[in-house]
């Protein structure tokens, strides 16, 4: 049962990372040392994506669950309605790689609103 609520306890951990990949320069609004952060993850997530990297929580999370006897992702409310989210099917490394220039473009508009936007003011 540990290794279980351990393997979706990883689960959570990996969909906050990429919502704060993809959002957490907006928290730069309200603390902007937040950017000590979110740069380091922001580099670490798009390099995982133009790479074709496996993000090690996806292999931490497999041997958990093989280590509560689970063979695949079926059951309960974190499998169904966050797998598909972090893991979708037909993932491509085009679209991992379309995914990490979306996530870079997405920051950088982000950065530069937060940033330059706030200093012509």
């Amino acid at each position: 049962m540990f290794a279980r609520i351990m393997a979706d306890a990883v689960l959570v951990l990996h969909l906050l990372f990429i919502l704060f990949v993809l959002a957490g320069g907006l928290l730069l609004l309200w603390r902007r040392w937040l950017a000590l952060l979110h740069l380091p993850a922001v580099v670490w997530a798009v390099l995982l994506e133009l790479n074709g990297w496996i993000c090690p929580l996806t292999p931490l999370e497999n041997r958990l669950r093989m280590a509560a006897g689970q063979v695949g992702y079926e059951g309960g409310f974190i499998e169904r309605y966050l797998l598909a989210v972090i893991y979708p099917q037909g993932l491509t490394p085009e679209i991992q790689q379309g995914l990490g220039i979306l996530v870079l473009v997405l920051n950088l508009v982000v950065y530069g609103w937060v940033f330059l936007g706030r200093k012509r003011r």
